[in-house]
């Protein structure tokens, strides 16, 4: 009788065996067939598919070009924007979730902005920034009346005071990169900001903390934490949408590499720009993947 449930217990871990093999394969065997494809692919049509996306000597001349255009336009663009992001998103949050009647409309303010700008794609708001501001004038106004108040402009030509209101386009690129993303990054805080347990704002206010200190002191930076990889999500599609700028004539990365395919009859400057995307996007999903599993982890630890 011994014998014979040794017998079963032995059947079943082989079997268990043998599914941990099938699966194994399956897997492998799916990733290889999706790399022969690849492969298979790109030597379609008498190779003519891949010497039009992966030309090696076209994409070995161009390469550093393209980069340089890649670290000094999208790079700084993404930054910039981020850094901006980070800090008004936070401030449109807080804003959504004023207290008591007098906030309320600084509640609706904040509320209408995040649904116009996330109901925008962000090329056309791109587009009605980029154009529509410098050529309503406002910059002609605003900007002399504020370099005024910390020095004298009396002195300045009318001309001298035309190139002072000039703003590059990557600036306005920049605005309204923030102005999109500012609206998608509150929302994330926002839902942050909620999942704290509202004994611990109680708890705050009762020992004579305002409702701002108590946000500064106690909820923000326990929201922060728990928000940090949906931001990090957010920031890769910024970093993406970053190719966008082109719209306004700002020669990146993508521009550039367009210019490169119609003067080469040859796409492989464009698959340049696809690699460097992809190149820095890897690390920032990897990380988001890390955050996550430790937020995982921690909420299984009971923590």
């Amino acid at each position: 009788m011994a014998k014979k449930s040794s017998d079963i217990v032995a059947m079943r871990i082989d079997t268990a065996a043998a599914r941990e093999s099938l699966s194994l394969t399956f897997g492998w065997g799916a990733f290889a067939l999706l790399v022969m494809g690849f492969i298979a692919f790109i030597f379609m049509n008498d190779s003519a598919v891949g010497r039009t996306f992966f030309l090696l000597p076209l994409i070995h001349d161009k390469f550093l070009q393209v980069l340089q255009r890649f670290v000094f336009v999208n790079i700084f663009v993404f930054v910039v924007a981020e850094i901006l992001v980070l800090v008004w998103g936070l401030v449109v949050a807080l804003a959504r979730m004023m207290p008591g009647p007098a906030g309320r409309p600084i509640r609706a303010l904040a509320t209408l902005y995040c649904d116009i700008f996330r109901g925008l794609p962000a090329i056309v708001t791109l587009y009605l920034i980029g154009f529509g501001i410098p050529t309503s004038g406002l910059p002609e106004i605003i900007i002399p009346w504020v370099y005024g108040l910390f020095a004298d402009t009396s002195g300045m030509s009318v001309q001298q005071l035309r190139d002072l209101s000039r703003i590059d386009v990557v600036w306005w690129c920049i605005l309204a990169l923030t102005l999109t993303y500012g609206a998608y990054v509150a929302e994330v805080y926002r839902a942050g900001i909620e999942s704290i347990h509202w004994s611990q704002v109680s708890a705050a206010r009762s020992l004579g903390l305002s409702y701002l200190q108590t946000m500064r002191y106690v909820v923000v930076p326990q929201a922060v934490r728990r928000v940090v990889a949906p931001l990090l999500n957010d920031f890769i599609g910024l970093q993406k949408d970053t190719a966008l700028v082109q719209i306004l004539g700002l020669v990146d990365a993508f521009n550039n590499s367009r210019g490169i395919a119609a003067n080469a009859f040859n796409l492989s400057a464009v698959t340049i720009v696809a690699i460097l995307f992809v190149l820095v996007t890897i690390p920032q999903a990897r990380v988001v993947d890390h955050l996550v599993e430790r937020d995982n982890q921690r909420m299984k630890a009971g923590g």
